[in-house]
């Protein structure tokens, strides 16, 4: 068991917007080399230009990113040996992608991609805004998953360049997957050489209409196709999660951690619990729960996870409340990574800084509305380090 967060490191890591947790230092080359961006032709989607761009740090960081959903390919990063491996799933080709990663595809795996316009789950397909009934797509269990069989995911994003990453947009239409208002959105990567990806969100409307994005990338810290993630640790920052019903709609309530499978206020094994009887983990087949963060608006520590074995660690910062923690459940060993390998139950875990899911039939959650003349952001950092 590790020790509780620190709240002068948290409120010192909010402060600067980045989180300095579990890294080491920079030494004068690297700091005086800056990260670098390129790019090549991966292929065609809906009769688009698909580009992979590659930032790299002078640490060893070496990010692939996609036009195609913003998705990252491939996070490869040094161990505590200096070992290189790439930590996050993914698969080869861009084939691939359309037809294993969306749900209209028949798939919906989501690996490494920006999600929208909602992350998450919203009950029945249906909310209201302003006194008018919205209906959306219902992909998951009677519910709309991850805005819709078409989301943010499997669109073609225009990105420009910058010098130290990307700043990707895209246009969503009025009405569309039933949402309202033309949703103009941009996310921007960015690279440090302290071997930080950070991920910020912005959205502007032009009529009132709810927002949630996220990122979906899958980790492994061991490596990726490297087995499952059951002895990586894992740490999260929140003393209450949202417990759901049988299709995975959150129930309302706030239920304390302490005492429960839930609890990993302390770093804990991902598959120390992952086992026991709770109604909670049988639903989800195992971890598919929002946390909710006990800090809010400043980015701060949300979580850590790290592998014993490579020294490899992760700390994540962000502005949002909550955290979708996701251990990979329904990975059963049909997709080929992009090492060539199968993906098994549990070989990879998702960690989604975001608003509650289903937030919109939820008055007392945090809003998700975003009105005209409003604009959404969102910060989070992925700090890869080793120890």
């Amino acid at each position: 068991m590790g020790t509780r967060f620190p709240r002068r490191t948290m409120l010192a890591a909010g402060a600067a917007g980045l989180a300095t947790v579990g890294l080491t230092s920079v030494n004068s080359t690297a700091a005086a080399t800056p990260p670098t961006v390129s790019k090549e032709y991966f292929g065609q989607a809906d009769g688009k230009a698909v580009y992979r761009y590659t930032l790299s740090s002078a640490r060893g960081m070496r990010v692939r990113i996609l036009s195609y959903g913003g998705i990252i390919q491939t996070l490869e990063v040094p161990d505590k040996r200096g070992r290189q491996a790439n930590v996050v799933l993914g698969f080869p080709t861009l084939a691939d992608y359309v037809a294993k990663n969306s749900p209209a595809a028949g798939g919906g795996v989501y690996f490494g991609a920006l999600i929208g316009r909602y992350a998450n789950r919203i009950a029945k397909g249906q909310f209201t805004v302003d006194g008018q009934t919205y209906h959306v797509p219902i992909n998951n269990n009677g519910n709309s998953l991850h805005g819709g069989v078409s989301g943010f995911n499997s669109k073609v994003w225009d990105v420009a360049e910058l010098p130290d990453g990307l700043r990707l947009s895209l246009t969503s239409p009025d009405g569309d997957q039933g949402y309202p208002g033309a949703l103009h959105a941009i996310v921007t990567y960015t690279v440090d050489n302290q071997n930080r990806l950070r991920i910020d969100y912005e959205a502007t409307t032009d009529k009132p209409t709810v927002v949630n994005l996220t990122n979906h990338t899958y980790w492994n810290l061991a490596g990726e196709a490297s087995g499952d993630i059951y002895g990586q640790t894992l740490q999260i920052d929140a003393d209450r999660y949202t417990p759901t019903d049988s299709t995975q709609i959150p129930t309302g309530e706030l239920a304390p951690v302490r005492g429960t499978a839930f609890d990993f206020r302390r770093a804990t094994a991902i598959g120390a619990r992952i086992a026991e009887s709770d109604p909670q983990l049988l639903t989800g087949q195992g971890y598919d729960h929002n946390w909710v963060l006990n800090h809010s608006g400043s980015p701060a520590v949300a979580c850590r996870a790290a592998d014993p074995a490579s020294g490899r660690t992760l700390t994540v910062s962000t502005t949002e409340p909550g955290l979708q923690f996701y251990s990979g459940n329904f990975l059963d060993g049909t997709l080929v990574g992009t090492s060539g390998k199968t993906y098994r139950q549990s070989y990879g875990f998702a960690l989604e800084t975001q608003h509650f899911p289903d937030s919109p039939n939820h008055p007392d959650f945090p809003s998700t509305v975003l009105r005209p003349g409003q604009t959404y952001r969102s910060t989070t950092v992925f700090a890869l380090g080793s120890s």
